[in-house]
């Protein structure tokens, strides 16, 4: 039976519905619609002009057309007067292959094909800075190990709370908070879930905690390195696949052969997953950072693979799921799980093997791994992965060449800033 989004809204005391996307650098875009005009909305969508956002379209372009998915419906906890809306989108009345949920929902499909469902979970970090952004909002934060500090953590009791009771109203099972390894710093987890479902729970967290945080006077920043002394935000995701309702990875003392497959794809497609699990230019300051304050970085560098061990780029943390650690906080909410469902699937498709897993320190010890490949060392050489990996431009299609395209774009755009460390160092030269 459909879902009515007019019916619903009326009985839910909702006077306008936000549709809203996630374009390719992971911005969310969206229209408020009021209740009224709902009904044509949900059958038709509500129209944008493409190349007004990071799609990768022309002015010449028709229209695109957002078209929400009921299924995504969340009535803002602190504006119940509005409902949110994951949308999925269209153009000429197909779907546009480009679009990062439309990518996400095709890897689903693939999977599903195989007889195959990809449960996640994320785990998001954030800063609580100062609206200028300059720096964290808490002075009295000044540990050199700050992670799990209860004063720090208490001081920033009103906006965690109200963040977590947010998620606790909308059912998603919230259920620990802590301040993270970085000054300022907090990370909030709720229950995994079907993998579509996390994604869109990932994007509306995102808007959910720069809202709350406006509300209290800060700002929130999900950037990967926003203090280069500083650990950066990451965003590890923890991932199981199911089949006929049982847990597909989990060996009961050991990950299944079909899990190490599964890892072997994303060893297999690392450098070219960079470029989407680590967007921006900043995200290499992050995974090829020296130590922080705190004494480490928390991110990797090498493509490994490891046990309960933090220094590696997968974890196995218990024998039912796995941890890739890769990405960070800028992370697309959609093309982080396509990417990695895509490169997964190679995995079990072509038995790939990972290899031994490494059960060592890989900050101190990873110089004595001759073998293991490193990640790329700038936005540019991840780009160039991408471009060049045969197994996720069959994956995800169009949207590699859009995406490789518009991220070129952006790094020609800093080649051509010039910083204030070129000028400090090379003026007298």
């Amino acid at each position: 039976m459909s879902i009515d989004l007019a019916e619903i809204g009326a009985a839910k005391g909702i006077k306008y519905f936000l549709i809203s996307y996630t374009d390719l650098f992971g911005n969310q875009r969206a229209k408020l619609v009021p209740v009224s005009a709902i009904a044509e909305m949900q059958k038709n969508g509500a129209g944008f002009a493409g190349f007004a956002t990071w799609l990768d379209m022309s002015p010449a372009d028709p229209d695109l057309f957002a078209i929400p998915d009921p299924e995504s419906l969340i009535q803002l906890p602190w504006k119940k007067e509005v409902g949110w809306l994951a949308a999925d989108l269209w153009m000429a009345g197909k779907p546009v292959a480009a679009s990062p949920r439309n990518a996400l929902k095709a890897q689903i499909a693939r999977a599903a094909a195989m007889g195959y469902q990809m449960k996640t979970g994320v785990e998001c970090e954030f800063f609580l800075i100062t609206p200028d952004g300059k720096t964290i909002s808490d002075e009295a934060d000044i540990q050199s190990k700050p992670c799990y500090d209860e004063q720090a953590l208490m001081r920033r009791y009103d906006v965690i709370t109200e963040i977590c009771d947010a998620m606790l109203e909308l059912g998603w099972k919230p259920y620990q908070n802590d301040h993270e390894d970085a000054n300022g710093q907090f990370e909030m987890n709720w229950h995994y879930d079907d993998a579509l479902v996390t994604a869109d729970r990932q994007a509306f967290f995102k808007f959910l905690v720069k809202s709350i945080a406006e509300k209290h006077g800060m700002r929130a920043t999900f950037m990967p390195k926003p203090f280069i002394n500083l650990t950066g935000n990451g965003c590890h995701m923890h991932v199981s696949m199911w089949k006929d309702g049982e847990n597909a990875f989990d060996g009961g003392d050991d990950i299944t052969p079909l899990a190490k497959a599964f890892i072997g794809g994303l060893l297999e497609s690392a450098p070219g997953m960079a470029a989407l699990l680590n967007p921006t230019v900043n995200s290499y300051k992050r995974i090829n950072a020296p130590r922080t304050t705190s004494g480490a970085t928390w991110s990797p560098n090498s493509v490994t693979w490891t046990g309960n061990n933090r220094t590696h780029m997968i974890r196995v943390p218990e024998p039912n799921r796995i941890e890739l650690r890769l990405a960070d906080g800028a992370a697309n909410p959609y093309l982080l799980p396509a990417a990695a469902l895509a490169a997964g699937l190679d995995g079990i498709e072509n038995n790939r093997d990972p290899g031994p897993r490494l059960d060592i320190n890989m900050y101190t010890q990873g110089h004595l791994v001759t073998n293991a490949r490193k990640l790329p060392l700038n936005l540019l050489d991840a780009i160039r992965a991408l471009e060049a990996s045969d197994v996720l431009n069959a994956a995800l299609g169009e949207l590699v060449p859009a995406y490789v395209k518009l991220k070129t774009g952006e790094w020609n755009d800093f080649c051509r800033h010039l910083s204030d460390w070129e000028s400090k160092t090379t003026l007298d030269c």
